[in-house]
């Protein structure tokens, strides 16, 4: 298990003062590049091995969304590894202990050189640490497009999109999915399936559709080859 405390800044609220999904998923972001770093995981040692980590997939589910100046605790915990995959939990507590949110996520470990999967390193797993599975209500990974949806005005990949790894970072893909759901809406669970990197002026394509109280956000290429795949729950 690896924690580190914080305050709830105004740069991470939005107009009522409470703390953005954008910046719920920059917190856990930030917790696995903390950890890894910090255990001698990071960032120099993935260059040194040609291998960088790669988002598959996103769970959160959200109980309460922390307040402008509030003390908060992020956690995460890697619970399993195997082949190239890795599965992590995530999670933000107040501080009375309870809490603000939980999350699950699945990576891919890939060789920068052949873009391909690459094997898990000899000792990766004893250094983060695998503990328990977090518990939670896990979702399936694959996400269900509803029919009946329309397509929506094209996105083309911008500077402040791309991240160190010089692709669109997954959160930024939350992002352009968020500007389509409707005013008002307080999402209490997203979930994420990545299915392909998106570059510098790549043209993304969002065809929306809801149902059940769900919106789900498909964002592709111009020949409709699925870039991610985002859905909302709320109210």
């Amino acid at each position: 298990m690896y924690t580190f405390d914080s305050r709830i800044r105004f740069s991470e609220t939005d107009s009522e003062g409470k703390l953005t999904m954008a910046s719920l998923i920059n917190y856990f972001q930030d917790c696995s590049t903390f950890h890894s770093e910090d255990v001698g995981l990071g960032i120099t040692y993935l260059q040194k091995n040609s291998l960088v980590w790669v988002l598959s997939s996103w769970q959160i589910v959200v109980e309460r969304y922390p307040d402008l100046g509030e003390n908060v605790t992020i956690g995460t915990q890697p619970y399993d590894m195997k082949g190239f995959l890795g599965y992590r939990n995530f999670w933000m507590m107040d501080a009375k202990g309870c809490y603000l949110a939980k999350a699950n996520t699945l990576w891919s470990l890939l060789n920068t050189g052949t873009g391909k999967p690459g094997s898990i390193p000899e000792g990766m797993a004893e250094g983060y640490g695998i503990g328990e599975k977090l518990e939670m209500d896990y979702a399936p990974r694959k996400i269900v497009i509803p029919q009946g949806g329309a397509n929506q005005d094209e996105i083309i990949v911008r500077k402040h999109h791309i991240d160190a790894n010089h692709h669109v970072n997954n959160q930024q893909f939350v992002d352009m999915a968020m500007t389509f759901l409707p005013d008002g809406y307080t999402v209490r669970q997203l979930r994420a399936e990545y299915k392909r990197q998106a570059f510098l002026g790549d043209v993304l394509m969002p065809y929306v559709a809801g149902e059940d109280g769900k919106v789900v956000v498909s964002l592709t290429d111009q020949s409709g080859g699925t870039y991610a795949v985002i859905e909302f729950q709320g109210d």
